[in-house]
């Protein structure tokens, strides 16, 4: 489980990729300082066990699932990506509740500065249904406010020490990114969907007592 404030920018230094799998190897600093073997990462928003420890590099092994969902795939050799070590309980939560589960991919529409601020519109298809206004978001594993929401995308406002300390500032409009949504409106949309003998009712209101 993680909280979406990303620790430190990292590097791609070496991709093994197997039929449907892939294994990536990922220099960094910060989480070195209490990294374990068989701990998780998020790395650019995708939950990864630490395999392998080598000085200030970690190797994780990626599946066809995790391939199919995220951007993983996508990088080579050299990309920056995002790290965040697991939250410890009893830490502060700064974020949101990021399982590193991803959605799907978002791709950015637009850029344009807000004051201090810059604004960043993400095109994200059926995954909108589940991103709200003020809700919770994870872009590329940042947590990040929900400004707007209309059709399929969504806005962003990001603050200068957000998009200086992640792969953000490195983004441009085009670009694709990682999603993941809040994990609450998906259980809540399966308990109530139809498909699931769910939904809301007259028969249902009556029963518990509306």
């Amino acid at each position: 489980m993680f909280t979406g404030i990303i620790e430190e920018i990292g590097e791609i230094k070496r991709i093994v990729s197997g039929r449907a799998s892939s294994r990536l190897t990922i220099a960094g600093d910060k989480i070195f300082d209490d990294l374990k073997i068989g701990d998780s990462v998020s790395v650019s928003g995708v939950c990864l066990t630490a395999v392998e420890i080598s000085g200030r590099t970690f190797t994780a092994d990626v599946m066809r699932e995790t391939l199919s969902r995220s951007l993983l795939g996508s990088l080579k050799v050299g990309s920056g990506v995002n790290l965040e070590r697991a939250v410890m309980l009893g830490g502060r939560m700064g974020g949101h509740i990021v399982s590193g589960h991803i959605d799907g991919a978002g791709r950015i529409t637009g850029i344009k500065s807000d004051d201090n601020a810059v604004l960043y519109t993400i095109e994200a298809g059926e995954l909108a249904r589940h991103i709200v206004e003020k809700g919770s978001v994870a872009v590329d594993g940042i947590s990040l406010t929900v400004a707007d929401v209309k059709g399929g995308g969504f806005t962003v406002s990001v603050i200068p020490h957000t998009a200086e300390n992640t792969m953000l500032s490195r983004k441009k409009a085009g670009d694709a990114v990682n999603i993941e949504t809040d994990c609450i409106a998906k259980y809540v949309e399966k308990i109530l969907s139809a498909k699931n003998g769910g939904g809301i009712t007259r028969e249902f209101l009556a029963k518990y007592g509306f």
